[in-house]
């Protein structure tokens, strides 16, 4: 009985995996889209005031808004793909032997 359980959380862990990696596709998809526009639109009006191709294409104004939204799509991905270079898992477990520790000592000066 307890593997089944057992099976039943993997399944439901999966999912939300699933679930979460369907989100950040969309994510990107809809950032790759909405910026195509974005862009488009923003070279096109710029050509329509008197800039060449290459100043309406180089402006920042025209990457602005993909730059910033690619940080929060860069960060998305971070979190679903479990990509933490700053907070790994061993350092997680440094600092749980760290408390753990320290709580131990904390205990052992009232004893």
């Amino acid at each position: 009985m307890k593997t089944f359980t057992t099976q039943e959380d993997k399944r439901k862990r999966a999912e939300q995996r699933i679930k979460a990696l369907k989100g950040f596709y969309i994510h990107l998809t809809v950032y790759i889209l909405v910026n195509i526009m974005i862009s488009t639109v923003s070279v096109v009006g710029n050509m329509s005031s008197g800039d060449s191709f290459i100043e309406a294409f180089t402006t920042f104004g025209t990457f602005s808004t993909a730059i910033f939204w690619g940080i929060g799509v860069f960060f998305h991905g971070a979190k679903v793909f479990e990509f933490n270079p700053f907070f790994s898992k061993e350092w997680e477990e440094r600092k749980i032997k760290q408390y753990l520790e320290e709580d131990t000592n904390e205990i052992g000066k009232y004893n």
